[in-house]
């Protein structure tokens, strides 16, 4: 019998890396995440988790060697085209760490997100060199942009994955191909929750919101409230007619007129991630952490795809590992 495929997370988040995974079929031994509201977010939602609250810099990788995978959504404010774009020289740039990590763990895979700014010309030099100090620890390593509107999700959403296995594997990794153009509209996605309270426009809103949406954006700890970002997002949420300045309690009632806000739950399931997943009952944290996110569907699908390339490499009692 095949044991189950190992993962250790880093800058874990509100867990939309980690439940796509989880959801592959990994099994995590350890996620790593710095901010105190999120660590407990992540127990609330799944206790079972080992949730270990320090800065990753302090975190040893040595107690995890040979995990199966390591995974990461390294934080995008160094690559962001919403910051000052400082890429190496941005004190939040922690791809150093899940190098150090690679090389402390030696994982049989490394899953590793980021923002699509991450691939911008200003950036080649220090990409190439990400990618050739992980490829000089052992591995065999790919970098794809994926759009999350190909795995269902209704939400323009383009994240870069790098993805590198182990040489000793001897195995060939491809990425999910997803569906283009497959994705459901906002309209189809929220209908339920907007006519809630019996709405009497629901039907016509629905209708109306034909699109999948823009980007969530969560903002910063320092910058962003509970709203649907800057000036340009919310014309482009406007058009859905869904009102960006701000987060609601609750769905529309019944005669209510103009343009609905969303709840945290709607954003939610822009998001990918299931209703039953609890963000807390502050909008703001809820907001950041929900529009921070990697979207469960695609974490899952890549997920999959590193699954399928590991999971005939070890079988039985011939490679059982202990972490401690």
């Amino acid at each position: 019998m095949q044991r189950p495929l190992t993962c250790v997370e880093i800058c874990a988040g509100a867990g939309g890396q980690a439940l796509g995974l989880a959801l592959a079929g990994f099994t995590h031994v350890a996620l790593v995440e710095y901010e105190a509201e999120y660590c407990k977010i992540l127990k609330l939602n799944r206790p079972e988790w080992n949730v270990i609250c320090t800065d990753v810099r302090d975190f040893e990788g040595k107690f995890y060697q040979g995990v199966d995978l390591l995974a990461g959504g390294v934080p995008c404010p160094p690559f962001s085209i919403a910051g000052k774009q400082l890429g190496k020289d941005d004190e939040r740039d922690l791809f150093p760490e899940a190098i150090r990590l690679i090389k402390e763990m030696k994982p049989r895979a490394v899953m590793l997100e980021n923002v699509r700014g991450f691939l911008d010309s200003d950036f080649d030099e220090y990409r190439k060199g990400i990618l050739k100090s992980i490829e000089m620890l052992g591995y065999n390593t790919q970098i794809k942009l994926l759009n999350a509107s190909d795995f269902a999700v209704p939400q323009l959403r383009p994240r870069v994955v790098i993805v590198a296995i182990r040489k000793d594997e001897n195995k060939s990794f491809s990425y999910p191909k997803g569906k283009p153009g497959d994705a459901p509209t906002v309209g189809e996605v929220l209908y339920d929750l907007m006519s809630e309270n019996k709405w009497k426009d629901a039907k016509l809103w629905a209708k109306n919101a034909n699109k999948i949406a823009p980007t969530l954006v969560g903002g910063s700890k320092k910058h962003g409230g509970p709203d649907l970002g800057p000036v340009r997002a919310r014309k482009s949420w406007a058009e859905l007619g869904v009102d960006g300045r701000g987060v609601a309690d609750t769905a529309p009632e019944l005669n209510f007129e103009g343009m609905p806000r969303l709840t945290s739950k709607m954003m939610a399931r822009i998001q990918g991630f299931p209703d039953t997943w609890i963000f807390g009952k502050k909008k703001t944290i809820a907001c950041r952490m929900i529009g921070n996110a990697f979207p469960p569907p695609v974490a899952q699908a890549v997920g999959e795809k590193i699954k399928e390339c590991l999971e005939y490499g070890c079988v039985n009692s011939e490679c059982e590992i202990s972490f401690s």
